[in-house]
């Protein structure tokens, strides 16, 4: 077993930066073996945003390694995995025996531990929920080195508090899930134009019930007539015999290894006000696809053709921003929100919108709403703003994600979360010397006093 190394990480937005010791277990007694160097906090492929999985001078355990199938039960499709297994890995592996992940967020390059501890969604939340409800079961290392397993009749309060729990409970070892039996690995899509809000919400009202899988892109620059103008993106599975002849030679067809890499960090002025209109008329264009029948790469994905996206917004990286507001007075403060954003001068660059449905663990982000995610370049100006966009959001009854939150106040996101009391009470029970702790716990309030 290699001796920690310290190292400087940040999350999937380079920022914030800090100096951690890495150690990288490859089985369950070298995790027992770290947690005895001092305060931990697990970590898969980093990509959440912020820093969920920093450390600062304290031990991350990458667990990329901890990455083995178990078990397979292809009558149920249930999956028995290692907690460092990532969806790529469920998808290369099942994919063409017509399994694919039941939930699936923007990137595949999620491991399942990563994906349990920020409760993950995807295109179609108002249907499927977060990644909970794929998950049968799972076991965890906790504070005192023994292994737990819990489940919803098995140690159910730490079943629930781990999802969304940011990782602050223990290390997850392994996890029983639900795969999703498919015909093909393509889906039959459809959009449309949006001319502003008004259209944006009735389009979701019209479409909802017909499409499982429905997500739009608002150009964040647009006002008055404008606002929330974008692209909606609808979609459902393609059965096989949905399939235009060309594609039903391969119906089971998987992605190939992206060639195509931003090699270094971009100069930061290369995003800014003209530059990123040009860009939303780009991706207006390529969202309003004609195209029918969508691979799965391009549907849940689109981004993980281009390696090392990050970079291209410098060095100083990137926030992204995402809350959930509730519908009662949805388009008013929907509205609000964007002429903030808009009027901000922070650059606002790609983003997602969609509904959500019920939410369920303590600490999990979903609630039945609309949500927005939107990427935000560090400046000096996003320092001053955040907090009143935090504040608009609060007063709106909503909240952030906290799987993606950079910069949110202890405060603000106590008002958020009145529920962490509760969750807290889980921690104190499982975890009361704190012997899992990360940046973002620091900076919540989510340590034991």
């Amino acid at each position: 077993m290699e001796s920690a190394r310290k190292k400087t990480l940040a999350g999937w937005g380079n920022y914030p930066v800090a100096e951690s010791y890495t150690v990288n277990p490859r089985s369950e007694a070298d995790v027992r073996s770290d947690l005895d160097k001092g305060k931990v906090i697990a970590r898969g492929l980093g990509r959440s945003y912020g820093d969920q999985a920093v450390n600062e001078n304290n031990f991350v355990a990458i667990c990329t390694k901890l990455n083995h199938f178990l078990h397979w039960d292809e009558k149920e499709g249930i999956l028995e995995c290692e907690a460092g297994v990532s969806l790529e890995e469920i998808i290369l592996t099942f994919g063409s025996k017509g399994w694919l992940p039941m939930i699936c967020p923007g990137t595949k390059f999620v491991t399942i531990g990563g994906a349990i501890a920020n409760d993950i969604h995807g295109k179609a939340h108002h249907i499927d929920g977060s990644f909970v409800n794929c998950v049968l079961s799972f076991t965890i290392l906790l504070a005192d080195g023994t292994v737990t397993e819990a489940s919803r009749t098995e140690n159910a309060d730490l079943f629930w508090a781990n999802f969304g729990g940011l990782g602050l409970l223990g290390v997850i070892l392994t996890a029983r899930l639900k795969l999703r039996k498919i015909e093909t690995t393509y889906f039959k899509q459809k959009s449309i134009k949006i001319k502003g809000l008004d259209h944006m919400l009735e389009a979701l009202d019209q479409y909802d019930h017909d499409y499982n899988y429905s997500v739009a892109w608002i150009d964040a620059l647009a006002k008055g007539s404008k606002l929330g103008s974008g692209v909606l993106t609808l979609g459902n599975a393609a059965k096989l015999s949905d399939l235009p002849e060309k594609l039903r030679s391969n119906p089971l067809k998987l992605h190939a290894t992206s060639k195509l890499t931003v090699p270094f960090f971009l100069p930061s002025f290369v995003l800014n006000g003209l530059t990123v209109r040009m860009l939303n008329r780009v991706i207006a264009f390529v969202q309003n696809s004609p195209k029918e029948f969508i691979h799965y790469e391009k549907f849940f994905f689109p981004l993980d053709a281009i390696n090392n996206w990050n970079r291209g917004y410098g060095k100083r990286g990137f926030i992204q921003y995402q809350f959930v507001i509730p519908e009662d007075n949805g388009k008013k403060n929907l509205a609000e929100i964007l002429e903030m954003i808009a009027a901000s001068g922070c650059t606002p660059f790609l983003n997602v919108f969609k509904r959500m449905g019920d939410g369920q663990g303590i600490l999990s982000f979903p609630f039945k709403g609309y949500t927005l995610a939107i990427d935000f370049p560090v400046t000096k100006n996003l320092f001053a703003f955040t907090p009143k966009l935090d504040a608009k959001v609060l007063s709106a009854g909503g909240r952030l994600y906290l799987g993606k939150d950079a910069l949110l106040q202890e405060s603000t996101f106590k008002a958020m979360y009145p529920q962490y009391e509760q969750w807290m009470e889980v921690k104190r029970k499982y975890d009361p010397a704190n012997r899992f702790t990360s940046n973002i716990s620091r900076r919540l309030g989510l340590d034991p006093a």
